[in-house]
């Protein structure tokens, strides 16, 4: 199974419509990058709308052509990490169906390629969730809980006690999101590491 890389996901939408449309998709992905890098360093509250449009050489008022104001670009990225990986691990289980030791090494795959690359997006979900406006955190955490269930169902396909399997889910993305915080290493070697602790920690 090909992996799909979540720079696919984060911002993006299917590259149709115009020239200037796509113009414009691109422009949003571009800020909405900016905006994950500023606030995974300084944090929601020390970042200004404006200062993620200096980032990616966009004007402050020039902005508001793509976001309402500050919460909106939070909104925008941890909504659409969170759609990407609940959608992602979906389409796994439904291609693995008929096999859930195989299924469980695809979302290992998977969340491996998030965590390695979107270091930033860990960031700011574990220091700004808080921040979200209430509808928004809303829509993250259900989600969130149903990209746990995926794992969760095909776990206890396994067998094993679901209360128990979901906890182990839970503890092996605390372990896969841990990666932002590890010694650098090189990303082979990163990717290696985190798949093969997520599968003994799955007994898969």
């Amino acid at each position: 199974m090909e992996v799909p890389t979540t720079r696919r996901g984060v911002g993006s939408a299917p590259e149709a419509g115009t020239a200037r449309e796509r113009a414009k998709a691109a422009r949003r992905r571009e800020l909405l990058a900016a905006a994950a890098a500023l606030m995974a360093e300084r944090g929601f509250a020390g970042v200004r709308l404006e200062d993620i449009g200096a980032a990616a050489g966009v004007s402050g008022p020039a902005m508001y052509r793509h976001f309402s104001g500050k919460q909106d670009v939070l909104a925008a990225l941890l909504e659409e990490i969170s759609e990407y990986l609940y959608d992602g691990g979906r389409r796994v289980a439904e291609e693995r169906a008929d096999d859930p030791r195989r299924a469980l090494h695809d979302l290992v795959d998977f969340h491996v390629d998030f965590a390695a690359s979107e270091p930033d997006l860990i960031r700011v979900q574990y220091r700004d969730l808080w921040s979200l406006a209430p509808e928004s955190a809303r829509r993250v955490r259900r989600l969130q809980r149903q990209y746990v269930e995926l794992w969760a169902d095909e776990l206890t396909r396994l067998g094993g006690d679901p209360v128990e399997n979901r906890a182990t889910v839970h503890a092996v993305f605390g372990l896969l999101n841990a990666a932002p915080s590890l010694p650098a290493l090189p990303q082979p070697r990163l990717r290696a590491l985190l798949r093969d602790k997520a599968l003994a920690a799955l007994g898969v």
